[in-house]
Order: C-alpha cells, then sequence, then structure tokens
C-alpha cells in the first residue's frame, strides 16, 4: 500500500510530499492458495530462506518533487527497499519455488487516488532489467507524456504483467519506483493534500 500526502508547494511546479502507511508505502501480494499450493512465493532476495505472501516497502518522508532523469542509473540493482530522499525505490523477487510449470499475471492497482495527485505521479517497474515508465494520460487526453514509455492501462490500472512457462526455482526480478514528477503540467497547488494508495497482486492462471 501506498499514500502520498502534498503538504506544502512554493512554485506551481515544486511541492513536497510525505508517503506514509501502516503496513509501508507500497505493497506486494500474491495468492495465499497459491503460495500453499503451487509454491509461488516472494523474496527481498534471489536466494530466498522464508516464502513470503506479503511484502511492504519502507516509507519516504519529506519528498521533494524531481525530474525521472535524476533517479541512480543503477537503481534496480539494490534488493529490498532502498529509497531516495526523493522516491521510493523497492526490488522484490517473485519465485518458483514448487514443482509445476506456471503461468502468472501480475496487476499494479491504483486503490485510492484523491484531488488528482494521480496525474502528476510516475511509475517505473523494471522486470529483470527492462524499465518501463508508466504515467497517467495528459490531461488534455492526446496521449502519454513525453517522459513516459506507456500510460497507465486505466483509470485505476498502472500496469499489467504475465510470464508463460515459469519453470521451478524460475525467478522473475521486479523493481518499482515512485515519484512525484515536478515537470509534469499537473504538479500544482490543486494536489496538495491528495493521496493515493498502489497495490500489486500476483496471481496464477495455469499450473502443469
Amino acid at each position: 500500500m501506498m499514500v502520498i500526502i502534498l503538504t506544502a508547494i512554493v512554485a506551481v511546479a515544486y511541492a513536497i510530499s510525505y508517503f506514509y502507511g501502516k503496513f509501508g508505502s507500497f505493497t506486494v501480494r500474491i495468492d495465499k492458495y497459491d503460495m500453499v499450493r503451487q509454491g509461488l512465493a516472494l523474496s527481498e532476495t534471489p536466494d530466498y530462506e522464508i516464502a513470503n505472501a506479503r511484502l511492504d516497502a519502507d516509507i519516504v518522508n519529506d519528498m521533494t518533487n524531481i525530474s525521472g532523469e535524476d533517479l541512480p542509473p543503477n537503481i534496480d540493482m539494490i534488493n529490498g527497499a532502498h529509497n531516495g530522499e526523493s522516491y521510493i525505490a523497492y526490488t522484490f523477487y517473485l519465485i518458483n519455488s514448487g514443482d509445476d510449470t506456471l503461468t502468472y499475471t501480475g496487476e499494479m492497482s491504483i486503490e485510492n487516488v484523491t484531488k488528482g495527485v494521480g496525474e502528476a505521479i510516475r511509475v517505473a517497474v523494471y522486470l529483470n532489467g527492462e524499465r518501463t515508465v508508466y504515467g497517467k494520460t495528459k490531461s488534455n487526453g492526446t496521449g502519454k507524456e513525453s517522459d513516459c514509455d506507456s500510460e497507465f492501462a486505466s483509470s485505476t490500472i498502472v500496469m499489467m504483467t504475465s510470464h508463460e512457462k515459469f519453470e521451478p526455482k524460475a525467478k522473475d526480478k521486479y523493481t518499482v519506483v515512485v515519484w512525484l514528477e515536478g515537470n509534469d503540467p499537473d504538479c500544482t497547488d490543486a494536489i496538495i493534500g491528495g493521496t493515493l494508495k498502489l497495490g500489486m497482486d500476483f496471481r496464477i492462471t495455469e499450473s502443469t
């Protein structure tokens, strides 16, 4: 779960935000049945000892908006939570610890949003080193922002993914990075006090 509160602004495109949440700023989940019966597991490290059905990222306080160009180039090379002062970064592994070959799907959803804060948020997803940056469609409806690779899948879905023939002992590495894009025209006074919650869920759709 991720919650963002924008609390102060000193210029049209400059804001300070606070990330907080009872269970962390970003939450990843798998179905417990898929973990127990099929061996699908989550871990913050590739060599895991404990199978998890839920992982929670650390929080970030006093987060100032930035440009995505300011993110570290090796941001997907660190396991677990590795936040910066102005972004959330979390790396985790989805692991097939069972004996069957699986097909899984994943979906990152916007669980709650207020005051249009989602209009200026960027979400970068690194899947096994391949980066895709997601953002809302431009407010005028003319497509994606210039710094994004893809628009959000819908008003409530950031992105979706799937993996067929996910063999036993296979691992997929995900890094999720979230920041407030200061160059976005929608990063204005109007979003002060807005909130945003994100969650990512994985499910098995086929087992052989």
